[in-house]
């Protein structure tokens, strides 16, 4: 987006390029900036694409010259105090986050319109683009009808949320919705929405410029985009409304730490070895908040794909960005996805202009720091059971998981007797489909959606396959380490056609020596494009993967975001009668307590190939290098070196994947072809929307008595309570959770209320468009804990969204204390450790702390995303100083606590932690404000972004 303005301040600078077919272009110069500072030319490739958004929207008010010039002079390790105004081209968003900020658009025009306002005022001023993609959930599986069945259910479950986003496209000029079933965000992302180059309309001051693709996203993985040149990231919800209402995107000048790569991956090792190594290396790095720039010979080598499968784990390992630059891989990759050729040769003309394609060798740029890796050390690997960071070799899972299965929690153990690893516990078989019965239709429910279910029962569906997968066998004994799902799943190694189809030559293997896969084991394909079924299809490996049952189940992010549906009840009451660790193996990102199932206590992430490898063993219990996958049809011993393909194999199949004509084919039908069942859904008319009722979408609370002016408020907190205690690494999983709605929590109590069945709960991240579900869920999550509730008997500690109402300690939950501490006026404050945030770009792990009245947040650190989001919410992010801690302190959590502040609020300024013990006695401790920009100042005195951007629009 380039700002209309009369007049530019480095009009200067504005020079053409020409295209290999000789079409001129007009553009920005970064080269014509250098030559009055010099240190561009040593810039990162990342940082320089920024500064050439700052120098384009330089419009002397929300960009000024100054921007420009400090921006040009980064110095590799400057203390980092100025803050870029960084305007990009255009936001994406994925469902779940994607909802409840049109709920806020929504009822920002009610606002506008009970002003007397035009409702249109509030409009996106840049494209906006929502894929909806985390709905779907793995109810079936293991069938040729999975994905049919599966996606009934999904329109079935979230009509009311998709109608509203049928809304959204008739009510806003700027906002495109990709409907269920083409992909995941990121992939759709990288295959179709990214355009390499954009180009400004003709009604612009400086029309036809070209400029870079930029963007922000409401998924955290939109870093999977860096891996074609393209600068952008994830953020809340909150700040990407803000950018789409045409607030700049701002943040500190970053450190830019530079990974230089070298050598070639060894035979057998796959891009997914590749990323869990390089997160592991980064974490260690620590990296959060800062620019990470792949460079050197051994990035040359990679291919795009594997490129992206490293950019996608960018929030893993904790960094803004995982960039890599444009080079020739990059407009093959384009070719080859099906970007037209003028697009390609615009988009590489331009980077040859900027002095920007090719991938920089050691010592053509100055970093902040350098890592390095040798390609050629990497080696197949696991990382679990509770983190993606906590890498394991492959040959080393077994005896890892043995030790971890006896130590304490605090050692990221489950702490349970050694000598309960082997014992077998029988499972009573009692038949059914793999989640009980599938939910009734609602009476409610409009014509049309009972005929697309009643055309095909789920039930009878199920009973007329004939076929076990689902069922318990008799005889059936499960133990502490076995693999209750396998997964392929969206995420990182969907973008990748080399792990994909070494996944199904080692199914078509291991089918031909005769092995096969338990049938009580949930196994699932479910991939981020409809492009991965073309090419395993063409190549004649999806029968092998179905006969393994992993048969087509969803195009979405299904297991690693809580979406894999549940296990037969049978076998959730084994494991939770009997307190077993069983285990999950997926092919995503994550594996957070709780994200994935929640009776499953051990989460392994892993490349595809072997997600089937493990299926096959059935067990973490096992050895894969030294011991048999299982036996063959001969009765043989069949190892995984046996099945294993080859780098040749692969590379041999890989003309399938990478068909330009598929690609351009697929995407076309987003417009043309959206499916009959999204073609069935109908939304409100009109400009405004109207709010029928709804236990999925309701306006929310934020803008309830907006005024003009922003209302006095003190600085600091006077009399808080603690409302929770909480250790390292609370995840925004934690915070906010995405999965299953529990029947006895505060939220399954209120949908109960509500009329809503047991089998209609759906998720969390599916009713993140109504607030009274969400603060309800928010520190929900079954295994975070509360450290303020006493350690049990054996130590552990009590799980759940729990904590003690003071000065009584009546133990409650959560939702229940912070209701009674708003109705007595009496605030609250949460205490942390590190990383506290980590994560998902979860507004509502921000929006939901606020509703409950919490007023500030105290940690050892912050995760990016989340710290800004508090802010964003008007919630007060503080840091403890040196070694500090709430432990430290001896803080049990029945004090009082005041914090101070200055009146004029300044970015990181000193605070003060008052604690006033039940003696009376008081301790002051310091602390750092974590309100890092003078935005983010102007911000926290509206009461949050959303306020602030509102009055900006309804003012102008």
């Amino acid at each position: 987006m380039l700002m209309n303005t009369p007049a530019h301040h480095f009009t200067k600078t504005l020079k053409t390029f020409k295209t290999a077919a000789g079409r001129e272009g007009k553009f920005f110069s970064l080269p014509e900036l250098a030559k009055t500072y010099p240190n561009v030319n040593r810039l990162p490739v990342s940082i320089r694409i920024v500064l050439e958004s700052v120098m384009r929207n330089c419009d002397g008010k929300k960009v000024v010259p100054e921007h420009v010039a400090e921006l040009a002079s980064w110095k590799p390790n400057a203390e980092r105090v100025d803050e870029i105004p960084f305007v990009v081209a255009r936001v994406v968003l994925q469902d779940f986050t994607g909802v409840p900020l049109l709920a806020d658009l929504a009822a920002m025009r009610n606002v506008a319109a009970d002003m007397g306002k035009n409702p249109k005022t509030i409009e996106p001023l840049v494209p906006v683009d929502l894929v909806v993609d985390h709905s779907i959930m793995v109810d079936h599986y293991g069938t040729k009808d999975s994905l049919d069945l599966n996606m009934k259910l999904e329109f079935l479950r979230n009509r009311e949320r998709y109608e509203f986003m049928k809304w959204g496209m008739q009510a806003f000029d700027t906002f495109g919705v990709v409907p269920p079933g083409f992909g995941i965000v990121h992939q759709v992302n990288l295959e179709f929405l990214a355009r390499g180059v954009h180009k400004t309309a003709k009604n612009h001051a400086h029309a036809g410029v070209y400029y870079p693709d930029t963007l922000v996203g409401t998924d955290s993985h939109t870093t999977m985009i860096n891996g074609i040149g393209v600068v952008g990231w994830g953020v809340g919800g909150i700040e990407a409304e803000a950018g789409m209402l045409g607030q700049p995107v701002y943040f500190l000048t970053p450190d830019v730490v530079g990974f230089e790569l070298s050598g070639r991956l060894r035979e057998g090792v796959t891009a997914t070895d590749l990323v869990l190594t390089v997160t592991e290396i980064l974490r260690q790095q620590k990296v959060v908040g800062k620019f990470v720039e792949f460079f050197g010979e051994g990035t040359e080598t990679l291919a795009l794909p594997d490129r992206a499968t490293i950019a996608n784990m960018a929030p893993e390992y904790g960094a803004t960005m995982g960039f890599f630059p444009v080079d020739k891989r990059t407009i093959e990759y384009f070719r080859g996805t099906g970007r037209s050729e003028r697009e390609i040769e615009n988009f590489e003309a331009y980077f040859r202009a900027q002095k920007l394609f090719g991938v920089p060798k050691a010592g053509d740029i100055d970093y902040s720091a350098v890592v390095k890796l040798d390609l050629g050390t990497v080696a197949p690997s696991l990382a679990g059971p509770k983190r993606p960071q906590d890498r394991i070799e492959i040959g080393k899972v077994k005896s890892q998981f043995a030790t971890l299965f006896s130590k304490p929690p605090s050692e990221n153990g489950f702490n349970q007797p050694a000598e309960l690893l082997n014992r077998r516990y029988p499972v009573k078989a009692q038949g059914g489909p793999a989640n009980g019965d599938a939910p009734p239709v609602p009476p409610e429910a409009p014509r049309s959606v009972r005929e697309m279910v009643d055309n095909k029962p789920t039930m009878a569906a199920a009973k007329d396959a004939e076929t076990v997968i689902g069922h318990t066998a008799p005889g059936l004994a499960i133990g502490n380490g076995d693999v209750l799902i396998a997964a392929i799943t969206s995420c990182t190694n969907t973008s990748n056609p080399g792990v994909l189809l070494a996944a199904g030559l080692l199914a078509k293997k291991a089918v031909e020596a005769g092995l096969t896969v338990q049938k009580h084991i949930k196994t699932s394909l479910a991939p981020g494009s409809r492009i991965v079924t073309e090419y395993l299809t063409k190549t004649n490996l999806l029968p092998y993967l179905e006969k393994l049952g992993f048969n087509l189940a969803a195009y979405g992010c299904t297991t690693c975001i809580g979406n894999a549906g549940d296990l037969t009840p049978e076998i959730n009451e084994v494991i939770t009668t009997n307190n077993l660790v069983c285990a999950a193996v997926l092919s995503g990102n994550r594996n957070f307590e709780a994200r994935i199932h929640p009776n499953l206590k051990a989460n392994f992430l892993a490349s595809p190939p072997l997600v089937v490898a493990y299926a096959i063993a059935g067990t973490m219990n096992k050895d894969l290098m030294t011991e048999p996958l299982g036996t063959g049809k001969r009765g043989q011993d069949v190892y995984l070196g046996d099945i294993w393909p080859s780098s040749d194999e692969i590379y041999a199949l890989m003309k399938f994947a990478m068909n330009g004509k598929a690609f351009k084919a697929n995407y076309e039908k987003v417009a043309s072809d959206p499916g009959k069942l999204w073609k069935q859904i109908n939304g409100v008319k009109g400009q405004v929307y109207t709010w029928p009722p709804s236990t999925y979408i309701a306006k929310p609370p934020f803008f309830n008595g907006f005024t003009m002016e922003p209302p006095h408020a003190a600085a600091g907190v006077i009399g808080a309570r603690a409302m929770a205690l909480f250790g390292d690494s609370i995840t925004t999983d934690h915070i906010s959770p995405a999965g299953s709605i529990k029947e006895a929590s505060p939220a399954g109590s209120w949908l109960k209320a509500n009329g809503v069945a047991k089998a209609d709960f759906n998720s969390y991240g599916s009713r993140r468009g109504h607030h009274d579900v969400m603060m309800r869920g928010t520190f929900a999550n079954v295994r975070i804990k509360n450290l303020m509730i006493p350690a049990l008997p054996d130590g552990g500690r009590e799980e759940g969204g729990l904590t003690l109402l003071q000065p009584s300690g009546e133990k409650m939950f959560i939702y229940d204390a912070a209701m009674k501490y708003i109705a007595q006026g009496t605030p609250t404050v949460i205490f942390g450790g590190e990383e506290y945030g980590t994560g998902s770009s979860r507004d509502w792990a921000a929006k939901g702390t606020q509703l409950l009245g919490v007023k500030a947040v105290i940690a050892r650190s912050f995760e990016r995303i989340h710290r800004s989001n508090l802010v964003g919410m008007g919630v007060l992010p503080l840091q403890f100083k040196g070694s500090d801690s709430w432990q430290s302190l001896g803080i049990e959590g029945n004090e009082l606590f005041d914090i101070e502040l200055s009146a004029n609020i300044k970015p990181q300024q000193d605070a003060t932690l008052v604690i006033t013990a039940k003696d009376g006695k008081t301790r002051r401790v310091p602390l750092t404000l974590r309100i890092d920009t003078p935005i983010e100042v102007d911000y926290y005195k509206h009461g949050g972004i959303l306020p602030f951007v509102l009055r900006q629009l309804l003012a102008g």
